[in-house]
């Protein structure tokens, strides 16, 4: 027997083993070491060691074995964070219902999406993949590193990062009501759908509670629901909510409702009109994560500015500025430096928008988001200054290894097809087409004969 147990903890170790995730050794010298926490520090080598950063500092002498980075006139900043992404999920919207907390944006990971590799290519090493925004209280979200390559899905898993689930206030929840003939319809019962359902969340927790203190062996337990469970751990700040939200009376209403039912935990995504609760949403605690400039694509999102992300901040509001587009994410060094255009930011306090800041969002500010010693080596190198607009990024690490090189990129991984392939012939509409959609229906000769009789 105690030669089997033996057997099945080696079985348990070398499965765990397997199981672990790539881990890099590489010094990178001479760089302008842009560390977000502790200023720019100039000709100055970043060692790393099983992915984690070891040492920062001049002079430091290449360990055997270890790779050497030339980084010579060129910038070393930590990895970019995008705080709102839906890049390498399968599906994003589960829209039955208005309340959908069960459902999980683990369970539909891509880890093959190409779009990882281009996100890498601007620098961005870890995502939060979120959950839609068809209801008012969605799917859970899923915070991710960039480790493409691989097949298996929990291989991008950030491990240890907190749970989070995904909110939505005004059109889109009420648009998607309105079309499929539920509650809520209107502004006012989106309020009351998140009343109800953290009413009804007090109620389940006190059935289980009674349950779990009743000592008879004849005692019932009540109906298991994940959707209950799911709303009971944000009310007790085990799972952190992240709310697509625009207008500034729909974040002080929720503001309000997180207050009456104890819930400290909300990052406002998009957030268009926080500036205009800015002082409120800092003495709650609240944060957000915006775009740079995007606003007027539709009704609710016209009243926004370019200075929202500046004034958040100085207000002391903890901001971030994200993608939620598979596009710009590879550009989000560059909507950072929209800020000191539009609000004179530091070059630390527009980095940390796009590094620290949501890594403090994600609760993974422990591991990443600034570099220090004892941190994870997930660092982005740039030739040209990251805040410019002639930045190019050449280089991005993943617990040190390197997932990206602009010097040897490989072209299948760029695009689907051989891009040096020729374009077929292409025939983007037929005339003979264009006008069957008036098929059968009367000429003006026709219409003017038969309105004459």
């Amino acid at each position: 027997m105690k030669k089997l147990y033996t057997l099945l903890a080696l079985f348990c170790f070398i499965g765990t083993a397997w199981a672990q995730t790539p881990k890099g050794d590489v010094l990178i010298k001479n760089g302008t070491v842009l560390t977000v926490t502790n200023g720019t520090l100039e000709n100055t080598d970043v060692l790393v060691r099983d992915g984690k950063i070891t040492k920062i500092g001049k002079g430091i002498r290449t360990p055997r074995g270890v790779q050497e980075i030339d980084a010579t006139g060129k910038f070393v900043m930590p990895g970019i964070i995008d705080a709102h992404s839906h890049i390498a999920g399968s599906a994003i919207n589960e829209g039955t219902s208005q309340v959908t907390a069960e459902v999980s944006m683990e369970d539909v990971v891509d880890p093959m999406d190409v779009s990882i590799y281009r996100a890498l290519a601007g620098g961005v090493t870890s995502i939060h993949l979120m959950h839609g925004s068809a209801n008012v209280i969605g799917g859970q979200n899923e915070t991710m590193k960039l480790r493409y390559g691989t097949t298996n899905p929990d291989d991008l898993r950030f491990e240890g990062a907190p749970r989070t689930i995904k909110f939505a206030l005004g059109e889109n929840p009420t648009r998607g009501g309105r079309a499929r003939g539920i509650q809520p319809q209107s502004r006012m019962g989106v309020e009351m759908m998140l009343r109800n359902s953290f009413t009804q969340a007090q109620e389940y927790k006190k059935k289980w509670d009674a349950y779990n203190a009743n000592k008879s062996a004849r005692k019932v337990a009540p109906e298991y629901d994940l959707r209950m469970e799911t709303l009971v751990d944000i009310l007790e700040g085990e799972v952190w909510v992240n709310c697509h939200s625009y207008r500034a009376d729909e974040i002080y209403m929720l503001l309000k409702v997180f207050s009456d039912f104890g819930i400290d935990r909300i990052n406002f995504q998009h957030a268009n009109e926080a500036y205009k609760v800015a002082p409120e949403l800092a003495a709650f605690g609240a944060t957000a994560s915006v775009f740079a400039d995007w606003w007027a694509y539709k009704l609710e999102v016209y009243y926004s500015t370019a200075y929202n992300a500046a004034i958040l901040t100085e207000n002391g509001v903890l901001t971030s500025i994200n993608s939620d587009s598979g596009e710009l994410i590879r550009h989000l060094f560059h909507e950072a430096a929209k800020t000191q255009k539009y609000g004179d930011l530091s070059d630390d306090e527009a980095l940390a928008l796009v590094t620290l800041n949501p890594a403090k969002q994600l609760g993974i500010d422990n591991r990443v988001g600034s570099l220090e010693e004892g941190k994870d080596a997930d660092i982005a190198i740039f030739e040209g200054h990251p805040l410019s607009v002639y930045a190019i990024p050449m280089m991005t690490f993943v617990d040190g290894v390197k997932y990206f090189d602009r010097e040897n990129d490989k072209a299948d991984q760029r695009i689907y097809i051989n891009p040096e392939s020729n374009i077929e012939e292409v025939t983007i509409f037929d005339r003979h087409d264009m006008h069957r959609c008036m098929e059968g229906a009367l000429s003006f000769e026709e219409l003017f004969s038969t309105s004459k009789r």
